[in-house]
């Protein structure tokens, strides 16, 4: 088919939401990235968004609504726990696991009794979803286990061909995806995938908050996947990503020592002057950082990087979310210098 590249006019927002409503995918702009967006209640089009990712059927997709009163046609219960982090970081960068309701077919929860929810704040996402007046799935919007879009232009590149339409609406604010998280009792989150909303946020509205080993580990053979992002090797460019731990005078010796032709580095803002390869560089603080770098993996596949040791960033704040992106990146290989 012939992808339209829309803009986000008015006009141009009625035809995406048409789209999406006679069960179009669709690749929206939201503050996190891209997504692939479609009809959550609707198996087929559902079905589409996995085939235009190549993505596992068991990997479950977040459903974005636009009001508050919709969480009820989403999920069969909503705890006030739920209702108190709504109230805090809803619209924004967070998603919650809640028990799905029946009009949610499994296809879009991953064959899981539970569904990830949303309230994006992009002001285009929450037009569509409006105008289309459908729950909208919409995971990210590129290849499954290739780094996230955070442009309409890297939508393009991935999905020309395979779905209705992208809309356009700008360069991504935040740059990794949604924080998740699962309810567990009145008092107690646990953070199955970081984000923007970071485990200090958190912490302001519920007391107990505590992480899921598989942020920072490889799930187990045959463990649920209960969440996007919990799979072994993800957000990956074409070239061999190694993450580097260690000071810079370590890491740039180390970088010397183990260049091939091909290998780039990337590294922090003000560094790499003196070293032997080609870099980029990513931003210094961790918002920065989560901002930058999907865009810089892909830049590395486009400038022909072979091999690419990465500077690994501080895993605090929002900089564990960019952790977490790497390491899976790198399919888990990590080098301490």
């Amino acid at each position: 088919m012939e992808t339209k590249l829309l803009s986000n006019s008015t006009a141009d927002l009625q035809e995406a939401a048409h789209l999406l409503k006679e069960g179009n995918v669709v690749g929206i702009p939201t503050e996190t990235v891209y997504g692939l967006a479609a009809d959550a209640r609707n198996p087929e089009a559902v079905r589409q968004i996995f085939a235009a990712k190549g993505r596992p059927a068991d990997n479950p997709l977040i459903v974005h609504i636009a009001k508050l009163e919709e969480l009820e046609s989403v999920a069969v219960s909503v705890p006030e726990l739920a209702l108190k982090l709504a109230e805090k970081f809803w619209p924004g960068p967070l998603t919650m696991i809640l028990p799905k309701h029946p009009s949610i077919p499994t296809i879009t929860s991953g064959g899981l009794d539970t569904v990830g929810v949303r309230m994006p704040s992009h002001l285009v996402a929450r037009k569509l979803i409006e105008l289309s007046g459908v729950p909208i799935a919409a995971p990210s919007a590129n290849i499954s286990g290739y780094p996230s879009p955070t442009t309409a232009q890297h939508v393009m590149r991935d999905m020309h061909g395979k779905i209705a339409a992208v809309v356009d609406g700008g360069d991504c604010c935040v740059g990794v995806e949604s924080t998740v998280i699962a309810l567990e009792g009145e008092d107690s989150v646990r953070i199955l995938r970081p984000g923007y909303v970071t485990k200090e946020m958190l912490e302001t509205v519920v007391p107990h908050v505590t992480l899921d080993k598989a942020i920072l580990h490889q799930l187990q053979e045959g463990q649920t996947v209960r969440s996007p992002g919990m799979k072994y090797q993800h957000y990956s460019p074409h070239a061999h990503v190694t993450l580097i731990e260690g000071r810079w005078p370590e890491f740039a010796a180390w970088v010397q020592q183990h260049a091939e032709v091909g290998t780039y580095a990337l590294v922090f803002d003000g560094e790499g002057a003196d070293l032997s390869v080609p870099y980029l560089t990513y931003g210094t603080g961790d918002a920065e950082q989560a901002h930058q770098v999907f865009a810089k993996l892909r830049e590395l596949d486009d400038i022909g990087a072979k091999r690419v040791f990465v500077r690994a960033p501080n895993p605090n704040g929002i900089g564990l979310a960019v952790y977490n992106r790497l390491i899976r990146a790198a399919g888990f290989e990590v080098i301490q210098v």
